[in-house]
């Protein structure tokens, strides 16, 4: 999980000796702790290593700001494994502090695996079954009846965070006609795309949140982190997440493939629709992750800059859609050096 999770100091966190104590009540209080690399979250891990076992990690220590965050990833790991998919089991926790003691899953991420040649395809084959399995299973009752809800509004704030935290880095001035246009070219594509059926939705279902658990069977060889986010929303926003990653390439004939896997799997859902919502959604996230990363480079983060080119090409080939005339329109007349609309894929 290197690489993957953590990064921002959380000043709420708990002390260290708070965290030693956690570590004794639950057996683990002699095990060696080494802290793992972070990205752009609101959690630390340390993978854990027992006394007389220094080859492979144990477990892995999840720290937490204290609540909901803790919570909300115990509750969606439980409707996940009831469902038959692979999250990290639980060992011990106390969400009040912020802590937990989960499986670690190892090193075979997706990016880990791509990053040393493995073919791409077996691997988002099994990640889009993945979701084929959970949108068949999952039922939000239950405790998914306490997750968020993806509707327009919420989607509709998200992609407000755009005007807030990037326009004024590109932009000398950004007036309020220009963010009430911008707002107004939303209403009609986000209708549009909640036409889909809805499930749980992982909301940063991507190569570097998936691993490859090659000893388990069928969709449990998929292994599934930072799900803590998650709510109850349209089907095609973890097929964007997973098929138009903000960091890395995924080619356009693998794309191709994974949405046909999809689609085929099931029969009743209008292909039109669907593809209306992936790219409305496409364009959604795209807008909302430049946003969060336009943040992160003005909090002293700038390396996530790096993949606004990749974000801007993802988002001109959603805008390239029919359904987003209008705000192909707001692009072009307030960003039209910043963004090509409609521009392809590499193959």
């Amino acid at each position: 999980m290197a690489g993957l999770m953590a990064g921002l100091m959380i000043e709420s966190m708990v002390g260290p000796n708070e965290v030693a104590a956690f570590l004794h009540r639950h057996g683990w209080g002699d095990a060696d702790r080494r802290p793992m690399a972070g990205d752009a979250s609101a959690r630390r891990y340390e993978r854990l290593y027992r006394a007389g076992n220094k080859d492979a990690g144990q477990g892995l220590l999840m720290l937490a700001p204290p609540g909901p965050m803790a919570t909300e990833f115990i509750t969606v790991a439980a409707i996940l494994d009831s469902l038959g998919l692979s999250a990290p089991r639980i060992l011990a926790a106390e969400p009040d502090l912020g802590l937990a003691l989960v499986e670690d899953f190892g090193d075979d991420t997706y990016t880990a695996l791509l990053d040393h040649g493995i073919p791409p395809l077996p691997l988002y084959e099994l990640a889009v079954d993945s979701l084929i399995h959970l949108h068949r299973h999952f039922s939000p009752d239950g405790a998914a009846a306490r997750l968020p809800v993806f509707d327009r509004e919420l989607f509709l704030n998200q992609t407000m965070l755009f005007c807030e935290s990037y326009l004024p880095t590109v932009l000398d001035t950004v007036d309020d006609q220009a963010i009430e246009s911008f707002r107004q070219a939303w209403t009609a594509p986000l209708e549009q795309a909640l036409t889909v059926p809805n499930s749980l939705l992982l909301r940063d279902f991507h190569a570097g949140n998936l691993f490859h658990l090659s000893d388990r069977p069928g969709v449990r060889a998929c292994g599934l982190i930072d799900f803590q986010d998650a709510g109850v929303g349209p089907v095609t926003y973890d097929m964007v997440s997973l098929l138009q990653d903000a960091r890395r390439d995924v080619p356009a004939r693998v794309t191709a493939a994974c949405l046909a896997r999809y689609t085929a799997a099931f029969p009743n859902l209008d292909p039109g629709l669907f593809e209306i919502s992936y790219n409305v959604l496409a364009a959604q996230r795209h807008i909302r992750v430049i946003a969060i990363f336009a943040r992160l480079a003005g909090q002293g983060k700038p390396d996530y800059m790096a993949y606004l080119p990749r974000l801007l090409a993802l988002l001109g080939q959603a805008l390239g859609h029919p359904v987003l005339e209008d705000l192909a329109i707001w692009f072009d007349r307030h960003l039209n050096a910043v963004i090509e609309i409609g521009q392809q894929p590499r193959q």
